[in-house]
Protein backbone atom coordinates (compact mmCIF):
# COMPACT_ATOMS: atom_id res chain seq x y z
CA UNK A 1 0.00 0.00 0.00
CA UNK A 2 0.94 3.54 -1.16
CA UNK A 3 2.88 5.31 2.21
CA UNK A 4 0.48 8.49 1.61
CA UNK A 5 -2.87 6.10 2.14
CA UNK A 6 -1.21 4.11 4.81
CA UNK A 7 -0.89 7.28 6.99
CA UNK A 8 -4.28 8.86 5.73
CA UNK A 9 -5.63 5.48 7.59
CA UNK A 10 -3.90 6.76 10.55
CA UNK A 11 -5.58 10.30 10.13
CA UNK A 12 -8.67 8.46 9.81
CA UNK A 13 -8.44 6.10 12.60
CA UNK A 14 -7.51 9.37 14.64
CA UNK A 15 -10.43 11.21 13.84
CA UNK A 16 -13.08 7.89 13.92
CA UNK A 17 -11.79 7.13 17.72
CA UNK A 18 -12.36 10.84 19.11
CA UNK A 19 -8.75 11.85 19.34
CA UNK A 20 -9.15 14.48 17.02
CA UNK A 21 -12.75 15.81 16.99
CA UNK A 22 -14.79 17.88 14.57
CA UNK A 23 -13.89 21.57 14.29
CA UNK A 24 -10.40 20.85 15.99
CA UNK A 25 -7.09 21.51 13.89
CA UNK A 26 -5.17 19.24 12.38
CA UNK A 27 -1.46 19.31 13.56
CA UNK A 28 0.63 21.38 10.87
CA UNK A 29 2.15 19.98 7.95
CA UNK A 30 6.04 20.27 9.87
CA UNK A 31 3.97 18.39 12.76
CA UNK A 32 2.70 15.52 10.42
CA UNK A 33 6.65 15.52 8.35
CA UNK A 34 8.15 14.88 11.89
CA UNK A 35 5.29 12.57 13.02
CA UNK A 36 5.87 10.00 10.29
CA UNK A 37 8.85 10.65 9.30
CA UNK A 38 8.21 11.61 5.81
CA UNK A 39 8.44 14.28 3.10
CA UNK A 40 6.14 17.26 3.04
CA UNK A 41 4.52 15.87 -0.29
CA UNK A 42 3.83 12.94 1.29
CA UNK A 43 1.70 14.20 3.89
CA UNK A 44 0.02 16.71 1.02
CA UNK A 45 -1.07 13.42 -0.60
CA UNK A 46 -2.67 12.35 2.73
CA UNK A 47 -4.41 15.33 3.18
CA UNK A 48 -5.60 15.62 -0.27
CA UNK A 49 -7.12 12.17 -0.16
CA UNK A 50 -8.45 13.00 2.86
CA UNK A 51 -10.20 16.36 1.89
CA UNK A 52 -11.90 14.19 -1.13
CA UNK A 53 -13.80 12.50 1.89
CA UNK A 54 -15.10 15.17 3.05
CA UNK A 55 -12.55 13.92 6.45
CA UNK A 56 -11.10 17.71 6.83
CA UNK A 57 -11.09 20.86 4.99
CA UNK A 58 -8.84 23.88 4.87
CA UNK A 59 -9.85 27.15 5.74
CA UNK A 60 -7.30 29.79 4.14
CA UNK A 61 -4.38 31.54 6.64
CA UNK A 62 -6.31 29.26 9.50
CA UNK A 63 -5.32 25.88 8.85
CA UNK A 64 -6.54 22.74 8.31
CA UNK A 65 -9.92 21.58 10.62
CA UNK A 66 -11.65 17.93 10.92
CA UNK A 67 -14.98 17.28 9.67
CA UNK A 68 -17.07 18.95 7.04
CA UNK A 69 -16.70 22.50 6.54
CA UNK A 70 -19.67 23.43 8.60
CA UNK A 71 -18.46 21.28 11.84
CA UNK A 72 -17.92 24.25 14.53
CA UNK A 73 -14.42 25.17 14.59
CA UNK A 74 -13.13 24.43 18.35
CA UNK A 75 -11.59 28.07 19.74
CA UNK A 76 -9.22 29.61 17.52
CA UNK A 77 -5.57 29.09 18.82
CA UNK A 78 -3.12 31.76 19.46
CA UNK A 79 -0.48 31.87 16.52
CA UNK A 80 2.74 30.92 17.80
CA UNK A 81 4.25 33.90 16.81
CA UNK A 82 2.28 35.93 19.53
CA UNK A 83 2.79 32.67 22.34
CA UNK A 84 6.67 33.53 21.78
CA UNK A 85 5.65 37.38 22.44
CA UNK A 86 4.13 36.81 25.05
CA UNK A 87 6.72 34.26 27.05
CA UNK A 88 9.15 37.14 26.06
CA UNK A 89 7.05 39.90 27.06
CA UNK A 90 6.68 38.20 30.47
CA UNK A 91 10.52 37.49 30.52
CA UNK A 92 10.81 41.57 30.29
CA UNK A 93 8.26 42.38 33.24
CA UNK A 94 9.77 40.28 35.62
CA UNK A 95 13.42 41.50 34.53
CA UNK A 96 15.18 38.57 32.89
CA UNK A 97 15.38 41.33 30.31
CA UNK A 98 16.59 44.07 31.66
CA UNK A 99 15.58 47.82 29.86
CA UNK A 100 17.79 49.16 27.14
CA UNK A 101 19.70 45.48 26.74
CA UNK A 102 20.13 43.55 23.85
CA UNK A 103 17.44 40.31 23.77
CA UNK A 104 18.80 37.66 22.59
CA UNK A 105 19.81 37.13 18.92
CA UNK A 106 16.85 35.70 15.93
CA UNK A 107 19.44 32.68 15.51
CA UNK A 108 19.40 32.11 19.57
CA UNK A 109 15.64 32.42 20.09
CA UNK A 110 14.97 30.10 17.04
CA UNK A 111 16.92 27.41 18.20
CA UNK A 112 15.35 27.77 21.91
CA UNK A 113 11.77 27.79 20.59
CA UNK A 114 12.47 25.12 17.90
CA UNK A 115 11.01 27.44 15.26
CA UNK A 116 11.92 29.27 11.77
CA UNK A 117 13.67 32.30 11.69
CA UNK A 118 10.53 33.83 9.94
CA UNK A 119 8.42 33.19 13.10
CA UNK A 120 10.68 34.55 15.86
CA UNK A 121 10.82 37.59 13.49
CA UNK A 122 7.00 37.70 13.20
CA UNK A 123 6.99 37.39 17.43
CA UNK A 124 10.09 40.69 17.75
CA UNK A 125 7.58 42.90 15.12
CA UNK A 126 4.40 41.76 17.01
CA UNK A 127 6.29 43.11 20.37
CA UNK A 128 7.46 46.35 18.58
CA UNK A 129 4.18 46.67 17.76
CA UNK A 130 3.09 46.39 21.05
CA UNK A 131 5.71 48.48 22.36
CA UNK A 132 7.96 46.41 24.14
CA UNK A 133 11.15 46.43 21.78
CA UNK A 134 13.09 48.41 19.43
CA UNK A 135 15.35 47.31 16.76
CA UNK A 136 18.29 49.35 15.71
CA UNK A 137 19.04 47.90 12.27
CA UNK A 138 23.10 46.40 12.25
CA UNK A 139 22.49 46.06 16.34
CA UNK A 140 19.97 44.00 17.11
CA UNK A 141 16.56 44.19 19.52
CA UNK A 142 16.56 45.66 22.73
CA UNK A 143 14.26 46.06 25.24
CA UNK A 144 12.49 48.92 25.34
CA UNK A 145 12.80 51.88 28.31
CA UNK A 146 10.06 51.57 30.95
CA UNK A 147 8.37 54.78 30.45
CA UNK A 148 8.11 53.25 27.05
CA UNK A 149 6.16 49.95 27.74
CA UNK A 150 2.25 49.57 26.89
CA UNK A 151 1.80 48.45 30.43
CA UNK A 152 3.82 48.32 33.81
Amino acid sequence: MLLYVQIAEQLRARIASGELLPGSPLPSEVDLVATYGVTRQTIRRALALLKEEGAIYSSQGRGTFVGPEDAPQAPHRIPVYQQIANELIEQIKTGEYIPNRLIPSEKTLSQRFDRAAGTIRQALAYMRELGWVITVPQKGTYVARVEDWPER
